[in-house]
Formats: structure tokens, C-alpha cells, sequence
């Protein structure tokens, strides 16, 4: 009965730290998390882009979802008004579209359209 009780103890032990987990959604290639953005965060960033006149950065290759920065990019601080949600990331303008970029692996986790 107490070898039963202590299994119990244990396997209850061991999945409350599943439920204490939070989910995060990945993209396509299961490197970055998804952000959301609220749609008046968009129009925020698009709106901080044009009026603050941000020159986009130029890369060999093409920067997408999912694929780190090159080094050499410098990542730009994402302003508060962009969302509270965001102010952890940092983003790079290029080719016309702004990329959140995480900045301790430099992965680009979303592009904002």
C-alpha cells in the first residue's frame, strides 16, 4: 500500500510540471517561435518605418523566417509602442519588410506584413 502511494505521489509529481509548461507554436522549420501581433501593432511598425524613414538593411542572400542574421547586420531595439509583447526582440528593415529578429541566436522569428 505505501509502495503504491509513493507511485502515485510520484507520477502526479511528475506531470504537474506538463500543465506549469507553456506552449509555443513553431514555424514551418521548427527553429523559431511564432509571435502574434495584434493588427494595430502592424500598422504601428509600418507607420514607425515610414516616418522615421528607416533605410533598409542589404544582405547577399535573402533573409526569411526562421534563418539566422548575418553578423555583420546590425538589430535595431524594437520601440514600446510596438507592443509590450515585443520589446524583447530586436528587427532589421530589408527588402521592404520588417523582420523580428530573437537577439540572443539572431533568428529571424517573424516578418511583419
Amino acid at each position: 500500500m505505501r509502495k503504491l502511494f509513493l507511485v502515485s505521489i510520484a507520477t502526479i509529481l511528475a506531470s504537474t510540471g506538463a500543465f506549469a509548461q507553456t506552449v509555443v507554436g513553431t514555424t514551418g522549420a521548427g527553429h523559431a517561435a511564432t509571435v502574434q501581433i495584434e493588427p494595430q501593432y502592424r500598422t504601428r511598425i509600418h507607420d514607425y518605418v515610414t516616418e522615421h524613414k528607416i533605410r533598409p538593411v542589404e544582405t547577399r542572400e535573402r533573409i526569411v523566417v526562421g534563418s539566422p542574421v548575418p553578423r555583420e547586420v546590425e538589430l535595431e531595439a524594437v520601440p514600446a509602442d510596438w507592443g509590450p509583447s515585443l520589446t524583447r526582440y530586436r528587427y532589421i528593415y530589408s527588402g521592404d519588410r520588417v523582420m523580428l529578429v530573437d537577439p540572443e541566436t539572431r533568428t529571424v522569428v517573424q516578418e511583419v506584413d
